[in-house]
């Protein structure tokens, strides 16, 4: 195989049809968009012998970030840097290394950064390096490499400046955000629409809604950010937020003016923060805008408005809504199914839940834990323990949809083993955690105390428990070591 270089200010439409026709990205999402079909499309592209050109990689690249598929987007990368006659820019360089990051982890990422030549150790690289640590909320080595890129004079724009602003709101550091936004303007760095964005979400979750509303009107006279769709939504949530739902109205209208372009996701923000204001009237109207912008109204759009109206207590509205759903869509989505299954278990009509789901399974959408979840909730709520961990398990057994284990909360858990306890039934406690130990890896010590009392509450012994608590590595207190003494009778 070989890769040809493409300058990239050449019109795309005057390149050869042949690569166009025959796009590497399209060959890689023939079998669908799962990161396996991919995987293997992209193991055959390599092990092939066609041409390609340097931008067609590039552009696949980048749609294979867009989906987040970062492995098959990383091996990629890495091909095209192994191939003769193919020389990556810097900041083809600053993409790898973010792709590294994702697929290989930060140390591997630090480990291509420094291995990087002088030449390559810009802006660019630096500032990848630095958005990878403020995404793995490594807030030290972000802090440290902005001190580093600072003294480097690297020209620093509001990007770094927006990450880390953004690390100290994910780790609940909002009041370091004016210091960074004074240290912007001590340096001429100019903010841009994100800068001001995260400043008022700052400010909000102080409480600062006066500060806000300074913040957005020093947008405004700014001139060069106007203020868009994200600022307005920014504005209305944090509006929400505070109660002031008049006040949220009145963004939420700037809003829809700013969604010219018929963004669905623009609309079913609209639903959601007209529901979180109550006006029920307004988020059937932004629906029926909603209906006449798409011709084919998608699943997650019917996931989203459902679940409004069930919020809003509108359950006749929301079934009606289901129904239309049931009626026209072409791929059942039990997660729909789902918020009505939970509007009737939470209202007591289990009947209804249950007809809902095998009504679900029977047109091709299986139960999945959210389901079982809601049924447990309801059955251990209503004092049915024993469907409650029936329930449960079949919740673990599943497992969430993205592959990772699914743990009952640990509420739930005190909830069931206190009912165990007090009714001295120290087999179902040991039955339910057999159920949880095939998703829970270390159990709470409080649950081990809950079963050392159970024991004791029923006169049973345990000759193995002191060994069990060991392997577990588990520290009970005071108490539980006292009734241990009782229990463990060899």
């Amino acid at each position: 195989m070989a890769f040809q270089q493409l300058g990239r200010t050449k019109s795309v439409t005057k390149r050869s049809k042949k690569y166009l026709d025959e796009a590497l990205y399209v060959r890689l999402f023939k079998d669908g968009s799962s990161e396996l079909s991919v995987r293997q499309q992209l193991n055959q592209f390599i092990k092939g012998n066609k041409r390609v050109y340097k931008w067609e990689v590039g552009d696949t690249i980048k749609k294979l970030r867009d989906r987040e598929l970062y492995y098959p987007a990383f091996k990629l990368s890495d091909f095209m840097s192994k191939m003769r006659g193919v020389n990556k820019t810097v900041s083809d360089q600053a993409i790898h290394l973010d792709l590294v990051a994702k697929a290989q982890g930060i140390d591997a990422a630090e480990s291509y950064f420094i291995d990087l030549p002088e030449t390559s150790k810009n802006h660019l690289t630096y500032g990848a390096l630095f958005n990878c640590y403020c995404k793995e909320l490594m807030t030290e080595k972000a802090e440290a490499l902005m001190e580093k890129m600072k003294e480097l004079n690297l020209g620093l724009t509001s990007m770094p400046y927006n990450s880390l602003m953004t690390l100290y709101t994910k780790i609940n550091q909002p009041e370091k955000i004016p210091a960074i936004i004074q240290e912007m303007r001590a340096e001429n760095v100019m903010p841009d629409a994100y800068t001001y964005n995260v400043w008022m979400r700052a400010l909000a979750a102080g409480n600062d809604i006066s500060g806000v509303e300074r913040v957005m009107e020093e947008m405004k006279r700014d001139g060069r950010v106007a203020a868009d769709w994200t600022t307005y939504s920014n504005l209305a949530s944090i509006y929400v937020d505070a109660s002031l739902f008049e006040k949220a109205e009145s963004a939420l209208k700037e809003l829809e003016k700013k969604n010219a372009h018929r963004d669905v996701s623009a609309y079913q923000f609209l639903i959601t923060l007209y529901g979180r204001t109550g006006n029920l009237l307004e988020v059937y109207r932004i629906w029926r805008s909603l209906r006449l912008a798409f011709r084919k109204t998608s699943n997650i759009s019917y996931l989203n408005m459902i679940q409004v109206l069930v919020n809003l207590k509108d359950l006749p509205g929301a079934e009606k809504c289901f129904r239309e759903w049931e009626s026209g869509c072409s791929t059942n989505d039990i997660r729909i199914a789902n918020v009505l299954i939970g509007a009737y278990a939470q209202k007591g009509f289990l009947e209804k839940a249950e007809e809902l789901k095998d009504r679900a399974r029977r047109r091709g959408a299986k139960a999945n834990a959210k389901t079982w979840e809601i049924f447990s909730d309801y059955h251990w709520k209503d004092g049915n323990f024993k469907l409650a961990v029936d329930c449960i398990a079949n919740a673990i057994s599943l497992g969430r949809g993205d592959g990772g284990k699914w743990v009952p909360s640990l509420g739930v858990i005190k909830t069931m083993m206190a009912h165990f306890e007090q009714e001295k039934d120290v087999d179902g406690a040991e039955g339910f955690l057999e159920i949880l130990k095939k998703a829970v890896e270390n159990l709470d010590a409080e649950v081990f105390e809950s079963l050392i009392r159970t024991y004791s509450a029923a006169g049973r012994t345990s000759p193995v428990m002191r060994r069990r608590l060991k392997m577990e590595k588990v520290e009970v207190n005071e108490a539980s070591k006292k009734l241990l003494e009782e229990i463990s009778v060899e």
